[in-house]
């Protein structure tokens, strides 16, 4: 082969030109200063200086991997249509491709996967009617019931913005005057607050949905993520113990398992109750912050996730796929839960922000059907959506030139009625403390002892007007939820007049901890 042809191993720059020299800049003399026509050392460092996207505000951190859905074909044992029009869920055993991301929320980028704080669970369905995004949480249920208070949550969750470093006063500062969290709190301090892996995690979608049929007629629904291979957490304690050595561990686990095909598995199970306030309970049901009691409401399955695929680049898979809870297939639908309203348009523009005008021209991004619309250009735009036999200079709809047509309707629509005033209220029921006093309950004893005592270890550091609000906060949940905490917290300030270190120490096991450690339980 003569020096000037190339194959398919040829290294080329982004313009298709073959690279000869990508060890030597160009320079006058082989020390001298280089000049500005280094065109491929200039095409080069400036990609290398753009390789990252900015970072997601929140859910940082991700792993993530490819796999299918497969339907049941029901709703427990009713068929599924009766409730939804959804093509996925219509045929037992049809196959949907899907990407899920799991992510840590708060943390950066490179945080540990052992700290305390809640998990991302998105995943994204290649349905044949486009994408299905079922964007949420491990954790069923959320600190706040209304999008308003989302940045200020998260600015205060995240490090302090003089010293750069998180602090457990901002935090409970915060959440002391939102009582609506002490639910989530309950749990994000007891052991569900650091799932072991993300193979032995729950997922939910959070918020309330609405499922349509052909009739048009909808029903309320939450979705639930039950991992089959078993549910595990980790103590604090062995938390640190591992992080001491490893601080990927649960992207490696995911990546390790697929790849020797030990495939990690899910059921999808749903709640469901009518779509109207339901008088008869003492909370809203679209309250983001309560449990949908599963003995009024039964988990119900629709169908298996399997995850087989591990991605072939994490960039430009796992960092770059986008997800956004108004991606709604014809059959799913919004409710009003005021933090799903909020989050609808947070979700996609902040993708627009991150990742770009067209990002959903990204393969991981695109849905696997056919795109057909009338938007154009913007920034790295490298494809027009455009269809077979459209008239390419008709660009809007309506025309009679050879333009996009509406589709055809599948079924009847849902038309929600509505006569109240427009007005920014808190709502009816809030009920902030009953079912963090149950969740306390509930919790087997040891949980509960793990709880308090990470709950002491975070407010020590807090004000007394801080620790005393939380107190009373947990007090109305639980008077011994209430009382352990002020007793924790005397005992640690004794301890530290008395000039005792209180904390623990981390072990220096390895990342075969990680497969040790943590605590087996039941789905809550």
């Amino acid at each position: 082969m003569s020096t000037n042809e190339t194959n398919e191993q040829t290294l080329t720059d982004r313009q298709g030109h073959p690279i000869s020299d990508n060890q030597n800049i160009r320079t006058i003399g082989n020390r001298g200063p280089s000049t500005l026509e280094n065109y491929h050392f200039i095409e080069k460092i400036s990609h290398f200086d753009r390789e990252r996207v900015p970072e997601r505000v929140v859910h940082g951190r991700g792993a993530g991997a490819h796999g299918y859905f497969e339907a049941y074909g029901k709703l427990g044992e009713e068929p599924i249509a009766a409730y939804t029009r959804a093509k996925l869920f219509q045929e037992p055993g049809k196959r949907t491709p899907v990407f899920v991301r799991f992510s840590s929320v708060i943390h950066g980028g490179h945080s540990p996967e052992t700290l305390r704080d809640p998990r991302g669970f998105a995943t994204k369905f290649y349905t044949e009617d486009g994408n299905w995004d079922l964007v949420g949480n491990n954790l069923k249920i959320f600190f706040i019931r209304d999008a308003m208070k989302f940045p200020d949550m998260v600015h205060a969750f995240k490090p302090d913005p003089v010293t750069n470093v998180q602090s457990m006063e901002r935090f409970f500062d915060f959440v002391s005057q939102s009582p609506e969290a002490t639910h989530m709190i309950t749990f994000l301090f007891s052991p569900w607050g650091i799932p072991a892996n993300y193979r032995q995690m729950q997922g939910s979608g959070v918020n309330t949905y609405k499922w349509v049929n052909a009739e048009g007629k909808a029903v309320l629904v939450k979705y639930h993520w039950e991992p089959l291979q078993g549910i595990k957490n980790l103590k604090q304690s062995e938390a640190e113990q591992l992080q001491g050595k490893n601080f990927n561990h649960a992207t490696q686990d995911l990546y390790e398992a697929i790849e020797r095909g030990d495939y990690p598995a899910w059921e999808l199970q749903v709640q469901w109750m009518s779509d109207d306030a339901h008088d008869e309970l003492d909370f809203d049901p679209l309250d983001d912050t309560k449990l949908w009691d599963p003995e009024l409401f039964p988990m119900l399955p629709v169908g298996k996730m399997v995850l087989n695929k591990n991605p072939e680049n994490y960039f430009a898979e796992v960092e770059q796929a986008a997800f956004g809870t108004g991606v709604l297939v014809d059959g799913l639908d919004f409710s009003d839960d005021k933090m799903l309203q909020g989050r609808t348009f947070s979700y996609s523009d902040t993708q627009r922000h991150r990742v770009g005008t067209n990002y959903l021209q990204l393969p991981i991004n695109a849905p696997k059907t056919k795109v057909a619309t009338n938007q154009r250009d913007g920034q790295m735009a490298f494809s027009i959506d455009i269809a077979p036999g459209q008239n390419p200079h008709v660009n809007y709809e309506p025309s009679t030139m050879g333009g996009l047509k509406e589709s055809e309707r599948s079924g009847e629509p849902h038309e929600p009625y509505y006569s109240a005033k427009l007005l920014k209220a808190p709502i009816d029921r809030p009920n902030n403390f009953q079912q963090a006093g149950e969740t306390y309950r509930k919790f087997e004893q040891w949980e509960r002892d793990e709880l308090i005592e990470n709950l002491v270890d975070a407010l020590k550091s807090c004000s007394t007007v801080i620790r005393e609000q939380m107190v009373k906060h947990f007090t109305e949940a639980d008077k011994d939820y209430g009382n352990r905490v002020s007793e924790g917290l005397a005992h640690a300030d004794q301890q530290m007049k008395n000039g005792v270190h209180v904390g623990t120490n981390p072990a220096n096991e390895g990342m075969e901890l990680a497969s040790e450690l943590g605590q087996s339980t039941d789905g809550y």
